[in-house]
């Protein structure tokens, strides 16, 4: 899918300054699906904020394509978990930029254990990950697009989160909670231009589907017997950042039903 060139500007439109570029901040960017959303944005000239953990280097890794295709950026050190660490994020993001802004929470954990095995410590983790990981990050970015008018945010859901799973009792839920959460801010963000949909990327071989990603034949439930190319989840999420008039829905990029 071909991004959207819509009314924001691009580095073809002339000179540019990293604080007047249309600017996205992406969670969980070191790796997977977040460094190809990164890729996607780069390839259209805007800042990438890069955020991650703990693998700088993975992080840094993510910048370079970013910068070799033609976007700036920096990266951004933060535990989503961490309330007070997210704020210095969103603070230091704000302070390098004043074009329009998107936020796409992407950060996220997974775990495989059967739910009468799940210690406290394993629920515990995947909740405060990824649904209260990604509260923190809406929470502190909304003031700041509420400052300029708008802006889009964008969830990276699950299938799962739909429809469960066996051994995945933990992530579902926490993927569920995000269907909720996304849907309540786009109702009371709505009438201040900030946008937030969720967007549901399918099979991707990532660290996080290591061990369990279905191979070969094992796709029986996709309507194409595939999933989808992780450019095409890319550029749907470069596209639906820069729709004006969408808010409060659930993008699903493979072949299933919801």
């Amino acid at each position: 899918m071909e991004p959207l060139i819509s009314s924001i500007p691009s580095v073809k439109d002339g000179p540019t300054t990293p604080s007047d570029r249309p600017a996205v901040l992406i969670t969980g960017a070191s790796g997977g699906i977040g460094r190809a959303i990164s890729h996607a944005f780069g390839k259209i000239g805007w800042y990438v904020g890069v955020q991650y953990y703990r693998n700088k280097a993975a992080a840094e890794a993510t910048l370079e394509r970013v910068l070799k295709s033609g976007g700036i950026g920096d990266s951004y050190q933060a535990d989503i978990r961490e309330a007070e660490s997210v704020r210095r994020m969103i603070d230091r993001f704000s302070s390098c930029t004043s074009g329009p802004s998107v936020l796409i929470c992407n950060a996220g954990i997974g775990q495989s254990d059967l739910l009468v095995r799940h210690s406290d410590d394993i629920w515990e983790n995947a909740i405060v990950t990824n649904l209260t990981g990604t509260f923190h990050c809406l929470r502190a970015m909304a003031p700041f697009m509420l400052t300029r008018g708008g802006g889009s945010i964008i969830v990276i859901g699950s299938h799962t989160g739909f429809h469960g799973a066996a051994g995945q009792s933990a992530y579902a839920t926490s993927k569920a909670g995000l269907i909720g959460l996304v849907r309540s801010a786009a109702l009371e963000w709505g009438p201040h231009n900030i946008r937030v949909n969720l967007v549901l990327p399918g099979w991707q071989k990532t660290d996080l589907t290591e061990g369990i990603f279905p191979e070969g034949s094992g796709w029986p439930d996709h309507a194409l017997r595939r999933p989808p190319a992780i450019e095409e989840v890319a550029g749907t999420v470069v596209h639906l950042a820069q729709l004006n008039d969408v808010s409060g829905q659930v993008w699903n990029c493979d072949s299933r039903h919801l």
